[in-house]
Order: C-alpha cells, then structure tokens, then sequence
C-alpha cells in the first residue's frame, strides 16, 4: 500500500515557515513519517532560504505527486520571480501563492487520502478584504460550505463561532443554526479522525451570560441550541461566562470550547500552549492544518523561530486517518 501524502503549500515566500520546515526536516520525527510530504513552491527560492539559514538539506523535485518518495523532501516546482531571498511582504508574490493553492486543491481532488498544510499568508497583501482568512480562501476554492475553524491541542480545543469579522457585527452571526451546525461538525471530526466523542462546553456572548437589552443571545439562541444538541445525543454543557471559564479546574472537563467571537477563544488557548496547537479546518472535502503562527516578519532570516507548531502539524496528521 502507498504511503499517505501531506502536501505542504509554501505560502508566502517572505516568512519564516520555510525556516520552522528546514528544523523539522533535520529531526528525527522526519524519518519516522508514516506519509510522504510533498512541498509546493518555488524550488530555487527554497534552496537559496535554505543556503542563508545554513541548512543542507537535499530536495527532490517531482512532476507528480505519485513519484513522491517517502522520508525524502520532495517538491513540486511553481514559477517565481525573486530579487531577494528575503524581502518585505507585497502583494508581488500574490499570484505565486494562489498557483500553489490551485496545484494543490486539483492533487487533492485526485487523492482522496491526502492532507494539507498550508504556510502563513498575509490577509492585508494576498486576501485583501476579499476573503476574512484562509479557511474562507480555501473553502471557496473547493466549494465547502460553512468551514469550521478548530485550533487543538489534544488537551484542550477551541472553535471561534465567528472568525474574522469586526467585534461590532459579531451579535449578528450568533445563529442557533449555525451552533448547531457548527458543533455537530466537530464532533463528527471527533469521532472519525480521533476516535473519541468530545466534551463541548460552549460560551455566552455577553459578560456574565447576562444582557440589559431587550434580546439576550443566551436566552434567543445559545441555549435552545445547546437544548437541540443534547437531544441529539452531544455531550455539551453551557453556556458559561468566558471570565472565568479558562480557570484549571473547568478546562480539566472538556474537551473542545466553543466561543463567540475569535479573540474570546483564541486569546487563552494561545496563552496556555503558545505554538503548541493548530489550526484545522473542518468541513473541507480534506483534513487542512495551518501551524499556529503567521509570516513574523520581525523574525524572518534570524533562523531563531519556534517550530513547534509545524512539528505538532506535521505529528497530528501522521496520527488521524
């Protein structure tokens, strides 16, 4: 039988992904990867990073994904024109990126078995208001409707109800609907992918669950939500206030959080495992992961980033179905 492929999407060439990927590269949880990895990018551009960062590290260039070879870095070359290794982030490599995405989705399509990582990208340069983030950019590329956003670690997980939208327009898009789709999603990607039926606990919109308006979201549509769910047979409790949800003692019962809004969420999950999770979008016809960290500029060429995220990325894929 084959060995599974990951297909890594460079992502934007000014970052310091392809850095994170060379310290995966020269470790020992590369050669024990049950999946061939296949890199898609610019193969010049990634040798002449690798050159400034002082790494050797040998790459073998393909023309298909089915010549991969496994414990090897194989890469399918995408054209792009560079004057320098490193330089600022523009939307000069805009069409690079999306070519890689393109490359990427048709392999997908043709193997079913295959993943997906893709490299930071910038919202303001590539996405330009035309999309909130990159599981909105991918989910339309393959047509999927209402991606879930679920940042894991195995001990703990999050799922922003909404992602990418102005505070100020959140209360608009908390929709029993859309809590109970959302949900049963996850916990189908529970059950398949990680054998397990997770805990949910699901947050309130306002401080305390508590409102002095006239329409309370917790009354309106969190709770009737959670009352479906339980019908339906999913371990869920809530809605609880975010104050103090975060405490030990109440992260210790669950198993995946469900917030409001994105920094709800993403702020305390991020405080308690720094890169030690990832961004894994559910509802895609693929398993997508996205390392925990964005292009870093501050940080590109100084070969003094956390790789952390990419290894819990690289780790988690060769674990799932």
């Amino acid at each position: 039988m084959n060995s599974k492929i990951i297909l890594i999407v460079l992502g934007e060439p000014n970052s310091v992904f392809s850095e994170v990927l060379f310290k995966y590269f020269i470790s020992k949880e590369f050669n024990k990867s049950k999946c061939k990895i296949i890199l898609i990018g610019n193969k010049n551009l990634i040798q002449q990073q690798m050159i400034k960062l002082k790494y050797n590290l040998s790459i073998n260039e393909i023309d298909s994904y089915q010549n991969a070879q496994k414990n090897i870095i194989n890469i399918i070359n995408i054209e792009f024109s560079f004057k320098k290794i490193f330089t600022k982030i523009s939307s000069s490599s805009n069409q690079y990126i999306d070519t890689c995405f393109n490359v990427a989705v048709d392999i997908l399509k043709n193997n079913k078995t295959s993943k997906l990582i893709n490299g930071p990208i910038s919202k303001t340069h590539f996405l330009k208001k035309k999309f909130p983030g990159i599981t909105e950019y991918i989910a339309h590329k393959t047509k999927s409707n209402d991606p879930v956003m679920l940042i894991y670690n195995k001990k703990l997980a999050v799922v922003p109800l909404t992602t990418h939208i102005p505070l100020k327009q959140v209360y608009k898009f908390i929709k029993k609907k859309k809590i109970i789709n959302q949900i049963l999603k996850v916990n189908k990607f529970y059950n398949l992918k990680l054998k397990k039926n997770p805990k949910f606990a699901i947050l309130g919109l306002n401080p305390h669950c508590e409102t002095t308006d006239k329409i309370s979201e917790e009354k309106k549509e969190i709770i009737p939500a959670v009352k479906y769910l339980k019908n339906k047979k999913i371990n869920i409790s809530g809605p609880f206030s975010a104050d103090t949800f975060f405490l030990k003692k109440n992260i210790m019962r669950f198993d995946v959080v469900i917030g409001m809004y994105h920094d709800q969420v993403l702020t305390p999950i991020k405080t308690l495992f720094g890169f030690d999770a990832i961004n894994v979008t559910i509802g895609l016809p693929f398993t997508k992961v996205t390392p925990d960290h964005g292009p870093n500029e501050d940080m590109i060429g100084k070969n003094k980033s956390n790789p952390s995220s990419i290894f819990y990325a690289l780790n988690f894929l060769n674990q799932i179905k």
